[in-house]
């Protein structure tokens, strides 16, 4: 599927951007320099007959995507929240991606709900409402329980969404291949581990089984966040392709008029959006990674209520502790700590200078401090830091890819609601009490713990293994003993840390 013959869905992405009028509203958005106006329109032009028409009646970024695919509306999704990056009259365009996209017919939802749960919708649902919000991948129903008469919202899956993305994403493998052929200078990003990591998220948003599950794990990790409330999940009405969760009533996070006529105040929920985000991700090492406003209410008590867990991030701890070095380094403006942290997590290459690295970042973070936010360019900062990193051979690191996407879209929305957020001051609350139970005595024994107890797991089997190991030596020959001291190193290593974890445990307990 990924072979040649996705140089047309190339081609025909160009030639649909020509045909709508948006490939001028893209350029112009990123500001684009004269030689790269040429070069696209060159190559789009000639084709514009193959572009897909759309509908004539949305603005012309909106109507490219959508014609395009969910592929690309999903990458719409995202540049929406990013005003900073795209100018307020693209995002504002792009804004409709979220929740407000062409619905499919009640009937065919209807019918895929009683094929997936087994049973007619009568007997289900006392009520089940045309779509009340229609993305990329599904759309949802306000249902009503026959059984409780509790109202639901009833996410299903949009018919055969799982072909379209399917060749959606084939399409981009074949660009990350010839971007890893003919731009030896981009091989640095990995394109190809983007895509495949990008292709695992969408597998996972596409099984709504997946979806109900992360939303059960998160709602038992957020339980006692203040200021932060999950809808519950109904096990019984969910399935692959359908999931039931209980109803949400509150103002969307995009609609700042909405939101000011609740009484609502923008700047504390700005900074909330933030700081839940950081909590999340630190944490729990488990956050929501499409935190964009159509995921987003505000509840009547002021609650913010999140939905659609399709796409869920997982950082492990050390690399929950490295991010959170680095985010320290740059609230503390120590730029030198956080050019050490990157050469001490392999990031950079070690033949690279760490003070050079350092002053690199320190242009990178210092327009950040002393300047109302609303007067940074995001757009220009982004693109010094993809300067900075690319000329000290940076990999992109796939781990962090859904970290960094979604940290993006968070600072989108806070930014939405107060434009003039300090995101590193909002940021550093959290960031500094993640570090002190992260980084001091108290992540030190809760280490030496672990540790003990993967060796209590594994200590039944090293009697064996030091046996078998000392037969094995003694038996055989110089060749063997070799071999054999192989297996008894690591036993006899094992169990002395053991023995060094239980002492080191006494004295710190």
């Amino acid at each position: 599927m990924r072979g040649p013959h996705n140089i047309i869905r190339l081609i025909r992405t160009g030639a649909t951007l020509e045909r709508t009028g948006a490939m001028n509203v893209v350029l112009d958005a990123f500001e684009a320099p004269k030689p790269l106006r040429i070069l696209a329109h060159t190559l789009g032009w000639p084709f514009k007959w193959l572009g897909y028409k759309g509908d004539p009646q949305m603005p012309a970024a909106t109507r490219a995507l959508t014609a395009l695919g969910p592929a690309y509306i999903k990458f719409g999704q995202v540049l929406s929240t990013r005003p900073d990056v795209v100018g307020d009259d693209l995002a504002q365009q792009l804004r409709v991606l979220q929740d407000k996209l062409p619905p499919f017919p009640r009937e065919v939802a209807m019918a895929e709900v009683a094929k997936e749960l087994g049973r007619p919708v009568d007997e289900v649902f006392s009520e089940f409402s045309e779509p009340i919000a229609a993305a990329s991948i599904a759309q949802v129903h306000r249902a009503r329980l026959a059984d409780t008469g509790e109202y639901v919202a009833v996410k299903v899956l949009r018919p055969g969404i799982e072909r379209a993305f399917r060749k959606d994403v084939d399409a981009f493998y074949f660009a990350a291949r010839i971007v890893d052929l003919f731009a030896p200078g981009a091989r640095r990003l990995r394109p190809m581990d983007v895509i495949e990591h990008f292709d695992g998220v969408v597998q996972g948003e596409l099984d709504l089984r997946l979806e109900s599950a992360a939303a059960s794990e998160f709602a038992a990790n957020t339980g006692q966040d203040e200021g932060f409330t999950l809808p519950p999940v109904q096990w019984n009405h969910s399935a692959r392709r359908v999931m039931t969760l209980g109803w949400a009533d509150g103002v969307p996070l995009g609609d700042n008029d909405a939101i000011d006529a609740a009484g609502h105040d923008r700047q504390v929920l700005g900074a909330r959006v933030l700081t839940l985000f950081l909590q999340h991700a630190l944490r729990d090492g488990f956050f929501h990674a499409d935190m964009h406003q159509g995921n987003l209410k505000v509840a009547a008590n002021g609650d913010i209520i999140a939905y659609d867990f399709g796409i869920m991030g997982h950082i492990d701890e050390y690399t929950r502790r490295v991010y959170a070095e680095i985010l320290f380094g740059f609230i503390r403006r120590d730029y030198k700590r956080v050019a050490e942290v990157h050469f001490e997590a392999g990031y950079v290459p070690a033949d690279r200078d760490v003070d050079e690295f350092a002053r690199a970042l320190r242009a990178v973070g210092e327009p950040i401090f002393g300047m109302d936010a609303s007067h940074i360019s995001m757009g220009r900062l982004l693109n010094y830091l993809f300067e900075v990193t690319e000329r000290f051979g940076m990999e992109t690191r796939t781990e962090l890819i859904l970290l960094q996407r979604t940290m993006v879209v968070v600072e989108g929305v806070a930014r939405s609601l107060d434009p003039h957020i300090n995101i590193w001051e909002a940021a550093r609350p959290v960031v500094e009490d993640y570090i002190k139970k992260s980084i001091g005595p108290r992540a030190v024994a809760s280490d030496l713990i672990s540790t003990a107890q993967v060796m209590a797991r594994f200590g039944p089997r090293l009697p064996a293994l030091v046996e078998r190991a000392l037969i094995a030596q003694v038996q055989g020959g110089e060749t063997q003993k070799r071999g054999s001291w192989g297996w008894l190193a690591p036993a006899l290593i094992g169990a002395g840390a053991g023995g060094l974890c239980v002492g080191l445990l006494a004295l710190v307990l």
